[in-house]
């Protein structure tokens, strides 16, 4: 397995690597990096830069991702099934029509990411911050979400039916047509719900307090 650590990297740097398989980068700079449709299949990216670089169409299942800042990169419809991230910051980055299968995220930061469409069977998010993201579409069914952020997301059309909710946010998230038949929101903070948005939560379970103050909110007192 091809080792790298330190330096500046490029598409030719990164094809010269990948013909001896799978690579562990360590603190290398790939920043607008041109990797589109490139399999790299099984590399390891440690402290890595990859703000603004271009993953579209790659190959990146099994691969692993720690402590790696890839602000803005483009990873629209690439492949990272059984992907692992941890400790990244993906800030801004697409994933839009990603193949997210079995993938885990832990401890990352998606602010404003772009995951519509993705592929997110069997999906493991834990302690993920994904506030203002974009995850039109995205199926969530079953899975048990850990200590994620979801504060002013846009969760049109996803699908939660099923799912447990612990210590996580929907605080000011925009939930037109989803699903959450089934699920645990009782460890969710649902603040900023309007009644409106309230029907869309029939068939879940909340908490008497939550549900005391989606009453307060028609200016009826709970006794």
């Amino acid at each position: 397995m091809a080792e790298q650590d330190g330096g500046v990297l490029g598409r030719v740097q990164v094809q010269a690597l990948a013909a001896d398989g799978p690579a562990v980068l360590r603190g290398c700079d790939l920043e607008a990096a041109d990797m589109a449709g490139l399999d790299l299949s099984g590399w390891r990216f440690e402290r890595c830069s990859l703000k603004a670089a271009k993953l579209t169409q790659a190959v990146l299942e099994g691969a692993v991702f720690h402590g790696c800042r890839g602000g803005f990169a483009n990873l629209a419809a690439a492949r990272l099934a059984d992907t692992v991230m941890q400790s990244c910051d993906f800030n801004n980055a697409s994933f839009a029509e990603a193949v997210l299968t079995g993938a885990r995220l832990e401890g990352c930061k998606l602010t404003g990411a772009d995951l519509t469409k993705a592929g997110t069977m069997g999906l493991v998010l834990v302690e993920t911050l994904l506030a203002d993201a974009r995850l039109r579409g995205v199926s969530l069914r079953r899975a048990v979400l850990v200590g994620v952020d979801f504060s002013g997301a846009d969760l049109g059309g996803c699908d939660f039916r099923d799912a447990v909710f612990e210590r996580c946010s929907l605080r000011d998230a925009h939930v037109t047509g989803a699903r959450f038949e089934g699920a645990d929101l009782r460890g969710a903070d649902l603040g900023g719900l309007k009644m409106a948005d309230a029907g869309k939560f029939k068939g879940a379970v909340v908490s008497r307090r939550q549900a005391a103050d989606l009453v307060a909110q028609l200016g009826l007192l709970v006794r």
